[in-house]
Parts: C-alpha cells; sequence; structure tokens
C-alpha cells in the first residue's frame, strides 16, 4: 500500500480532522444528533474554528520545539500583527502571540533538530522589522492541545 503520511500529517495540521461524535455521544450520554447538531451551531457562530489532530512530534520528525520571544524594531511596534500574519506563512511556525511585557511577541517553532532550527533562525527570524529575540528550547513536551502526553 501507498505511504502518504507526510501528506496525511500536514493536512491534519492544517485543520482537516473531525470530531469524534460517536465517542462524544457515549461520553455525555447524549444522543449522536444533538452533539453533532450542537457542534455544527459552534462551527457557525464561530466558537469551533478548526480541528486538528495531537501529534507525537518526535515521530514525525518535528521533535526540536523552541519558543521564541521577539522585540519588534521601533518602525514595526504599532503594527505587530502585520509581522504576525507574515510570520505565519512559515510552516515551522505552530503558534503566534501579540504580548505584554518586554517583548512584542512569542512564536512556537517546530523543526527537526537544532540544525534545522538554525537554518529557521538564519532564514526567517533575520527579517526587517524584527529587533531582537530569545529562543527558550523545551527540554519535554507533557500537554498538547489539551491533551496530557
Amino acid at each position: 500500500m501507498k505511504n502518504i503520511r507526510k501528506e496525511l500529517i500536514e493536512l491534519m495540521k492544517s485543520g482537516y480532522c473531525a470530531p469524534r461524535i460517536v465517542e462524544i455521544a457515549k461520553k455525555l450520554k447524549e444522543p449522536s444528533t444533538t452533539i453533532h447538531y450542537n457542534i455544527k451551531q459552534m462551527e457557525k457562530g464561530g466558537e469551533i474554528v478548526g480541528y486538528r489532530a495531537v501529534l507525537d512530534h518526535k515521530k514525525i520528525e518535528e521533535g526540536f520545539c523552541t519558543y521564541v520571544l521577539i522585540s519588534l524594531s521601533p518602525d514595526e511596534y504599532t503594527d505587530p500583527e502585520r509581522i504576525a500574519k507574515e510570520l505565519s506563512k512559515y510552516p515551522q511556525i505552530e503558534d503566534i502571540d501579540v504580548i505584554t511585557g518586554g517583548w512584542e511577541m512569542i512564536i512556537k517553532v517546530r523543526s527537526k533538530d537544532i540544525d534545522e532550527y538554525y537554518q529557521f533562525v538564519k532564514n526567517v527570524l533575520s527579517k526587517k522589522g524584527i529587533a531582537k529575540t530569545t529562543s527558550l528550547n523545551s527540554l519535554k513536551e507533557v500537554k498538547s492541545n489539551y491533551v496530557t502526553l
């Protein structure tokens, strides 16, 4: 049989997953139709914006996780969303938040190893508008997307 795991992983990371309605119904002791109706209403109302799989990142060669604190240059300080949208185009970036404190933004980067992360830093984080970064490497992921690993 054809191995399409990499393609499946990329699709699942971008939202090609569905809730397990039958399992939810059993857990809540409600009919599947009630669960389905409520989920559809939540999707229409914008409460649910997408679904994605909780992956074992080590097994898919994305086991090196780094949180990067970003300080913007003074000319970009007033519009951090613009830089965030530009950064969101990179598939290595899992999360982007505009934050308060001594930094303007925090991103979560997934890569295979330190060498791949270094290439990411050279190619992406050296862009105009980013004045300073601090990298915080994750030693062990314990919980992801509300799921304890």
